[in-house]
Parts: structure tokens; C-alpha cells; sequence
């Protein structure tokens, strides 16, 4: 299999705060069977993607971990993060999750290792512990850079309260119905990226009418108007497909821009529109 010529800018990246370089676009990876990753990966690194998404939840390590042995792109050209789940949380655990993750994805590193909910009222000491385990694998370069999602402000100053480093990124869902400016805004002062999971409203996107029309002038998609915007807000997106097209679709959003009007028009459909959990009650 030949890799073909990436779309302009799939390559582009931005930088953590200790250097590692990150690709501004990657391929989501939720509810995806390994067999499905597998296949959805391959594609999206032969069309020019660098950059994944998966997680100790997802049970799909072990699709991505193929993925990257049967792609000819090397490994060390692909950023790959994965999450420690709710239950696997607390120090000893998070080092097992570790490790479990390494080894489905049969890699020797992580570039991204991200606690995937913070836990609520009192186990948020468990959480720490967890960001304890994860700071010594940043430390032994088990992991590039460590991070958060779905951390809220409140959730974010508890633990820079006791951390000896800080989040690198806060991955959250983040799409034109759901903005969350305060926190993308805490974030980007501080130097934490900010990530954003179901930028394309888990395929609802075609329902906010504004990016249809701005869509038709630009000869674009809904889908990829809501990604331009996100890339222009400075976000890191993920969009998750398993159909070749779509992948491709969703990487062809470097060769145009949108205007101050027109983002404003977009940074206007903001309701608060919440498709997932609510960080303060996480999944169990």
C-alpha cells in the first residue's frame, strides 16, 4: 500500500507546552469495533492523517495498535492517545491501565495519556492519584505529554492544586451548539490545548441551519465548516468516521477560510447543547 499525498495542512500541528508537536486534526475513534478502527485508520493514514484518538473504554486498542503495524507510515510519524478509565483510576491502577494499553496497542509509548472523566466529590482524590501515576510515566517517557478531558474549570484548579505539571490538554466536546467559551478561554491563557471530541455533534451537525448556509457559499459541507471553525477558534478537532470519504471529507478543511462575519454568525448557535455527560456527573 503507497501513502498518498496528505491535503494541505493535515500535517500542521500545534505545540504542547513541553515541545511535543500535535497534529490539529485526527481521527476520532468512539464506538468504533476494532475491526472497524483497523480498517478506519489504515485509510486515514494513507490519506494523510498523523494523529488518533482511542481509549482503554473504546475496546478498541488492539485495532489501532494493528492499524499502525500494517500502515507503512512509521510509528514514530503517527500521535496516538489513549485514556484511563473511571474505574481503572487511583495510582497503582492507572500504572496497570498503563501498561494494559501499551501492550493492546503494542506500542512502546503513548504520546498522549489522558485522564478520560475527573471523578466526582470526594473519590476526586483518586484522580489525583491518577495524575500522580501519570506524571512519573511523563517522566520515565512512557507517555510524551499527559493530559484531561471533560475537566471543567473547578476540575482543572483542583488539580493544578496539587500537581507538579500541569494538563498539557483538556479534551472536551466541544461544537458550534456547545461552546464553552469560560473554559476554552481558562484553557488558552494557560497554555493547555484544547481538543475537541464530537466537533461534528455525533453527525447531527446538518441540524444547525447557519452552517448549511455558510456551507453553500464556500461549496462546502456542514461538517466541514464546523471543523474550519473550530481550526480557526485554535481547537484541535477529532471527528470520528469509519467510511473512507467521510475521513477524506473531514480532512479537506485547510483550503479555505471563514470570515469574522461568518464565525461570528457561527460563535452566535451557541444553547448549551450537552450530547454527552455532564463532567459533574461522569459516566460509571
Amino acid at each position: 500500500m503507497s501513502v498518498t499525498r496528505a491535503p494541505t495542512g493535515l500535517q500542521s500541528a500545534v505545540s504542547l507546552v513541553n515541545g511535543v508537536r500535535m497534529p490539529r486534526v485526527g481521527l476520532g475513534t468512539y464506538k468504533s469495533s476494532e475491526d472497524e478502527v483497523e480498517r478506519a485508520l489504515i485509510d486515514a493514514l494513507e490519506i494523510g492523517y498523523r494523529c488518533t484518538d482511542t481509549a482503554s473504554f473504546y475496546g478498541n486498542e488492539r485495532g489501532v495498535g494493528r492499524a499502525l503495524a500494517a500502515s507503512p507510515v512509521l510509528r514514530d510519524d503517527v500521535f496516538v492517545s489513549t485514556k484511563v478509565w473511571n474505574t481503572e483510576q487511583g495510582y497503582d491502577a492507572t500504572i496497570q491501565a498503563l501498561e494494559d494499553s501499551l501492550e493492546r496497542l503494542g506500542t512502546g509509548h503513548i504520546d498522549l495519556y489522558l485522564i478520560h472523566w475527573p471523578l466526582p466529590g470526594r473519590e476526586f482524590e483518586r484522580t489525583r492519584e491518577t495524575w500522580r501515576a501519570m506524571e512519573e510515566a511523563l517522566a520515565e517517557g512512557c507517555a510524551r505529554a499527559i493530559g484531561v478531558c471533560n475537566f471543567l474549570e473547578h476540575h482543572l484548579k483542583a488539580l493544578e492544586a496539587t500537581a507538579k505539571v500541569s494538563p498539557m490538554v483538556d479534551q472536551v466536546e466541544l461544537h458550534p451548539r456547545l461552546q464553552q467559551p469560560e473554559l476554552t478561554h481558562y484553557c488558552q491563557e494557560r497554555g493547555i490545548v484544547v481538543q475537541a471530541w464530537a466537533p461534528l455533534m455525533k453527525g447531527r451537525i446538518e441540524e444547525v441551519p447557519e452552517l448549511v448556509v455558510i456551507g453553500a457559499h464556500h461549496g462546502r459541507t456542514p461538517a466541514q465548516v464546523a471543523l474550519r471553525w473550530g481550526l480557526q477558534k485554535g481547537f484541535v478537532v477529532i471527528p470520528k468516521s469509519v467510511h473512507r470519504e467521510r475521513i477524506q471529507e473531514n480532512a479537506d478543511v485547510f483550503g479555505f477560510e471563514l470570515s469574522a462575519d461568518e464565525m461570528a454568525r457561527i460563535d452566535a448557535q451557541d444553547a448549551g447543547e450537552r450530547l454527552g455527560p455532564d463532567p459533574d456527573h461522569p459516566p460509571v
